[in-house]
Parts: structure tokens; C-alpha cells; sequence
């Protein structure tokens, strides 16, 4: 994180703020709207609780990923998501990297996600393994993964 307007900045949200009221609309962009749904039908309370990582270029968020800790060793990583222009860059696996030396300093060592089938290629690229068979998380096929941190 150079501070340059132009270079990838990966840094924390604050629940509530004006980057999380930008969080939500690209989330709902992404992972929600082209299925047919909406954030705002999600209850979103739980977020307070959870680690909010965002992707900046130019000061825009290009990305997202929510870290939440499920006891003292596991964490789960969830609501992954990065404009589409902007998916065939390193935004993804810089914000991964990210949220896993974020989790490692907070004592975690197991990182857990349900991947969309779409996306394992990409988590099994950066060391992820599935645990388990396909399962339907909102009518779409997805594999839990794991990895040790």
C-alpha cells in the first residue's frame, strides 16, 4: 500500500461508515442482483460482529471479503467479491492474502469458505483444499474449503 491513488490499497472497513454503505451496493451488485435477489432482503446485523476488508483503486472499492470468526482457531472467510471488470487483475488473491495474514495475527489457523463451484479453481490456486462434496447455498452449487494458516 503505496498511498498512490493508482496502486491496489487493501485495507479494513469500519462497520457503518460511508466504505461499508459501499460494501453493501457492491455486494449486491455482485453476488446478489444477477441472481435475482437483494442485500437489502439479508438480515444484516451479523456484519457488526465481522472483519470488513475492502480493495481500493483511485479511492473506489473494487472489492470485498468479510472475515468471521467462528471459535479460537477458525475463521471463515464469506461475501467474496470483486467487480467484474476488474476480476482478471490480483484484486482477489491480494485481498486473500490479505484477510490470511490479518486472521494468522489474530491467532486464528484454519481459514474456512464455501466456494461457489466457479470459484474453486482460483481458491485451489492460492492453497485451498475442499473438505467435502458439492452442496446448494442459494440454488448454487458450492464446496467447503479449507486452509491451514
Amino acid at each position: 500500500m503505496t498511498g498512490k491513488d493508482d496502486s491496489l490499497q487493501i485495507r479494513e472497513l469500519i462497520y457503518n461508515s460511508p466504505d461499508y454503505k459501499q460494501e453493501l451496493e457492491l455486494r449486491d451488485n455482485v453476488l446478489r442482483k444477477p441472481l435475482g435477489m437483494s442485500l437489502s432482503d439479508d438480515n444484516l446485523e451479523a456484519d457488526s460482529a465481522d472483519v470488513h476488508i475492502g480493495a481500493f483503486i483511485h479511492n473506489k472499492l473494487v472489492g470485498v471479503l468479510i472475515l468471521t470468526g467462528l471459535n479460537q482457531n477458525e475463521v471463515k472467510m464469506r461475501q467474496v467479491a470483486v467487480v467484474e471488470e476488474m476480476r482478471l487483475g490480483k484484486i482477489g488473491s491480494e485481498m486473500v492474502a490479505y484477510a490470511e495474514l490479518f486472521s494468522r495475527s489474530k491467532h486464528y489457523t484454519v481459514m474456512l469458505l464455501n466456494a461457489r463451484k466457479t470459484a474453486v479453481g482460483f481458491y485451489e490456486k492460492l492453497g485451498y483444499k475442499k473438505l467435502g462434496n458439492e452442496f446448494l447455498e442459494i440454488n448454487i452449487p458450492h464446496f467447503k474449503m479449507f486452509k491451514l494458516l
